[in-house]
């Protein structure tokens, strides 16, 4: 069988509320979090061909390409390589392909580049495979906590080491702005520097009607991660406060860090913000979006 061909978008994930509830004997960290994801993501090309091949673009390619450990797969072939391994078992084979994954979204910035990318990879393989939907979804999680919460791309309660998904089904689109400061922050040294592992959980989630329903929400809930990511790069502040001044009505970092998010009233606003951000920081990434569940597929 054949990857489903066409272009596949690759949605960052913002974690809009991210509370760490304690650390369990193996040292993984349990997590309550509120997360949503973007209109602006990575886009991953497949094309039939006789060999596999894959080939790296777009802004944050060379980044990406700095980032590989030598002879480890990346995200996304390795996604292939565990898909490969569940349609064996169901007597079938995949078919080869040429992979090019565009790369738009900052590398190693909190907001799952890698997850989403290799999510993409999967969603291909279930689009191309129904039947087997299930065990690919099973074998994703293998791939890293975030990755089966990036295949379906909805905005969800997500608790537990992240294999609790919890759909939000009446979560609205809000317009968005994503800072990164051009900072890589390592994810296990802001957790090294947590000084509070034993948080309370989120409070319960309300009825969304609209933003300001969101708004009160999250006035009412924390990013534990931000404090200590903060420490490491003082950058991130500047960021979250040159949202503030743009205008946002709410800021926050997104997971470890370094990108931040702003939400804001209006397309426009959004947009008169990404203006006025590039002017004073030109060498920040910054990206006006919306937030909310996002549809993804292929295109020819």
């Amino acid at each position: 069988m054949e990857l489903a061909a066409g272009t596949h978008l690759a949605p960052a994930k913002i974690n809009l509320a991210l509370h760490v509830t304690g650390r369990r004997p193996d040292r993984y960290h349990t997590l309550s979090s509120l997360v949503a994801f973007a209109t602006v993501g990575d886009r991953l090309t497949l094309e039939p061909a006789e060999a596999d091949g894959f080939a790296l673009e777009g802004p944050f390619a060379a980044t990406l390409r700095e980032s590989f450990t030598p002879g480890a797969p990346n995200s996304v072939l390795e996604a292939l390589a565990r898909m490969r391994v569940v349609a064996r078992r169901h007597g079938r084979t995949i078919a080869p392909a040429r992979i090019t994954l565009a790369k738009h979204l900052p590398v190693a910035s909190g907001i799952g580049g890698g997850s989403a990318d290799a999510a993409a990879l999967v969603r291909a393989a279930v689009a191309a495979c129904p039947d087997l939907a299930v065990d690919f979804r099973e074998a994703a999680e293998a791939l890293g906590a975030d990755v089966p919460m990036c295949v379906d791309c909805r905005a969800a309660c997500v608790s537990g080491i992240g294999k609790t998904i919890e759909p939000v089904g009446d979560f609205p689109t809000i317009p968005a702005v994503l800072v990164n400061p051009g900072v890589p922050v390592s994810t296990p040294a802001v957790f090294r520097a947590l000084e509070h592992r034993d948080n309370p959980p989120m409070p319960e989630l309300p009825t969304f009607t609209g933003i300001h329903d969101v708004l009160e929400f999250l006035h009412a809930t924390r990013n534990d991660l931000e404090p200590p990511a903060i420490r490491i790069a003082p950058t991130i502040a500047v960021a979250t406060a040159a949202l503030r001044y743009a205008g946002a009505s709410f800021a926050r970092m997104s997971g470890s860090g370094a990108t931040v998010f702003g939400l804001f009233e209006s397309d426009g606003a959004a947009g008169r913000a990404v203006g006025a951000i590039k002017d004073r920081h030109p060498g920040w990434w910054v990206a006006a979006t919306s937030l909310g569940s996002v549809a993804t597929g292929g295109s020819a």
